[in-house]
């Protein structure tokens, strides 16, 4: 499908610079099959049917953007830390993101207080190793910035390290937040478990490929990056629990819906299995759904595989007249911003 089916023209003032005073006050708009409707987050556990399945993603944000200097000159290097990828002793090696304003070479030397690294391969990700005492996942936590999206076009703040972060998030290994559940708050959990909802949990490490406009001109020609993901044995007893008593499978955010679709289960429709590895499952308009029925989710960037797959979802012509409508009614875009409430097009 044609990448430019997703564009839009998205104007800064859209964008949501930082969250509101309170996780759920975010406004909500309901995509129906006949009908847009304006309600707010604070609605959301009423609109979830009793009885139903709502899954989160307990993936937590690493606190990953290193702010060092080259060692000798001083100059300004950033550093994104992706993943860890070996360890010799106290020196740790590390796929990451980089940028300074001399480039980054192979022996390029680092430093922050209490930390040096080194760059030691280049490609399409730098390797890094790194010293730190105790570690660096430990150094990140006393240390490190929240890697809040760069196109809030600012620091992260104090505020960011308890705002970019579900209040759910237990697994570390991400490097952006699953924005569609910042909305959700203990009470917002505790009324729907009232009202008979079940609420479970998967784990996918969310990797900046998610937010990376798509380049091709087709989305048959995009790269799609891989993620990791966690479907453990007790999610899937909650799947079939909910599909036994006729209750639909509700994601909070696109993460949850690519990881259930992953681990969908090819024998048992709404099923899914145990499943923990890579996904490069890409969603777009003509995917058959196996699993997810209903989607809570932020409002995407154009040309991204996000928008692409709400619009697989819902309906690409409905969503996008839904943007077109947030738009014009003031509705706060990406991360930080409102959401959508959708069900699955029949």
């Amino acid at each position: 499908m044609k990448t430019a089916l997703f564009d839009y023209a998205l104007p800064e003032r859209c964008i949501a610079v930082r969250p509101l005073p309170e996780r759920d006050a975010a406004r909500l708009l309901v995509v129906g099959e006949q009908a847009l409707e304006h309600r707010a987050v604070k609605d959301f556990a009423e609109l979830v049917p009793e009885g139903a399945l709502v899954v989160l993603n307990d993936t937590r944000v690493r606190r990953a953007r290193v702010l060092a200097t080259r060692r000798g000159s001083g100059g300004k290097i950033e550093l994104l830390l992706l993943e860890r990828v070996g360890q010799e002793g106290a020196t740790e090696r590390w796929q990451a993101l980089g940028r300074a304003n001399k480039p980054l070479r192979v022996g390029t030397e680092l430093e922050a207080p209490g930390l040096e690294g080194r760059i030691e391969a280049q490609g399409e990700l730098l390797e890094v190793s790194l010293r730190v005492e105790g570690g660096v996942e430990a150094w990140l936590e006393r240390a490190g910035h929240v890697p809040i999206p760069p196109y809030l076009g600012r620091l992260d703040e104090p505020s960011d390290g308890e705002r970019y972060q579900t209040v759910f998030a237990e697994k570390l290994g991400s490097a952006a937040a699953p924005t569609a559940g910042l909305h959700l708050t203990e009470a917002a959990l505790a009324r729907l478990r009232e009202r008979g909802v079940a609420v479970s949990t998967l784990t996918l490490a969310i990797g900046l490929g998610t937010f990376r406009p798509v380049e091709a001109e087709d989305l048959d020609e995009h790269s799609m990056h891989s993620e990791t993901l966690d479907v453990s044995p007790a999610l899937v007893t909650a799947v079939a629990e909910a599909r036994s008593r006729g209750a639909p499978i509700v994601a909070v955010g696109t993460t949850v819906v690519r990881a259930l679709e992953t681990a969908a289960d090819p024998a048992r429709l709404g099923h899914v299995r145990a499943f923990s590895g890579a996904t490069r499952l890409l969603i777009q308009p003509g995917y058959a759904f196996r699993v997810v029925d209903a989607l809570l989710t932020n409002f995407h960037q154009p040309r991204s595989t996000l928008l692409a797959l709400v619009s697989a979802f819902a309906g690409h012509a409905r969503v996008l007249e839904a943007y077109g409508v947030a738009l014009r009614e003031g509705y706060r875009f990406l991360s930080y911003g409102d959401a959508m409430w959708l069900p699955r097009r029949a």
